[in-house]
């Protein structure tokens, strides 16, 4: 007996301190390091090294031909007191509400609606097909987007116009993208629109590992479509709205395209948005340096957001997995 014990006491310490893994064995230690090489050289070509040299840029005063001239922090401490820069973010803020929130709120809203109600009446074909419609901008090249949208808001022979006053509202034409007190919205609301289908198809994307049998409960305990969107929804699809808020948001704060296509920042830079301000910087102004400067910052604060975002979820996921427990 005492024997035996002793064999299996030295059996569980080998078991404890195992040794090398057989490098013929079918899962090899480092087999899953050569596949993510290939993504990882790739980040490294295209993200780090670029953004390092644009840093690097950043501390110079260089017009992009001869050699930069070293100027250490005197790009950033223009930056604090420009106002068009500052103007930029401002109008950032507004491209977060008008791609981040007000999608976000708006697809949750119809994601419920078509996974509860038109799928169980009206088939999950017609839910499919809507699904489809909402997500179609996304589909579209922005370029092609902006151009069909400068078309239905241009003042004189627009589509919207036109619209309005065929059904006698001929006093609300504007001219929507050249008014620098409405150019913003406008260029808002075609945002929203393009916008709207992503987080549509991923709220319904999450909304399909939900148990059907929650919904049932709640349903013959005698709950509204409001209450069990509430009560049922939103706590079942919180990490895809993560999702959403962190990858719009970062889609907002860099927007490029389509405020090139529509506004080209005006008028009067009532549109300007940082991507696009260091845009004109670099190649209209030729300010290398500072063009670079505000790369580096509008960069630096998508990460810090980013990292922020990843940092709210996780500390989510731990406080529902430590009230299961």
């Amino acid at each position: 007996m005492t024997v035996t014990v002793e064999k299996g006491a030295r059996a569980t310490r080998r078991n404890r301190h195992p040794g090398p893994r057989d490098p013929r064995s079918p899962h090899p230690r480092n087999s899953y390091a050569l596949f993510l090489l290939p993504g990882a050289l790739a980040a490294l070509a295209v993200i780090v090294i670029p953004f390092l040299m644009n840093t690097a840029v950043s501390f110079t005063s260089w017009q992009g031909v001869g050699d930069p001239k070293w100027t250490g922090l005197a790009n950033y401490r223009d930056l604090l007191d420009d106002s068009e820069f500052w103007a930029s973010f401002r109008h950032s803020l507004f491209m977060v509400v008008a791609m981040a929130a007000v999608p976000t709120l708006v697809g949750l809203v119809l994601a419920a609606a078509l996974f509860d109600y038109i799928a169980k009446h009206f088939g999950t074909r017609i839910a499919a097909i809507l699904r489809a419609c909402f997500y179609l901008p996304q589909v579209l090249p922005i370029a092609v987007a902006g151009i069909v949208w400068s078309w239905i808001l241009a003042p004189d022979n627009g589509s919207l116009n036109a619209l309005l006053k065929a059904v006698g509202l001929g006093s609300w034409q504007q001219d929507w993208l050249g008014d620098p007190d409405i150019a913003l919205y406008s260029v808002m609301g075609v945002m929203v629109w393009v916008q709207l289908g992503f987080p549509l198809v991923v709220f319904m994307a999450g909304l399909q590992r939900v148990d059907p049998q929650l919904y049932e409960a709640a349903e013959l305990d005698g709950a509204g479509w409001w209450r069990r969107f509430w009560h049922i929804t939103l706590p079942q699809i919180r990490p895809e709205i993560y999702v959403v808020l962190t990858w719009c948001t970062i889609a907002a704060l860099k927007v490029f395209g389509a405020v090139y296509v529509l506004t080209k920042g005006g008028p009067g830079g009532a549109t300007d948005v940082p991507s696009y301000f260091s845009f004109t910087t670099f190649f209209e102004k030729t300010q290398v340096g500072y063009g670079a400067a505000i790369s580096t910052v509008l960069t630096v604060i998508i990460l810090v957001l980013s990292l922020a975002f990843l940092k709210l979820q996780t500390r989510a996921e731990d406080a529902e997995e430590g009230a299961r427990t």
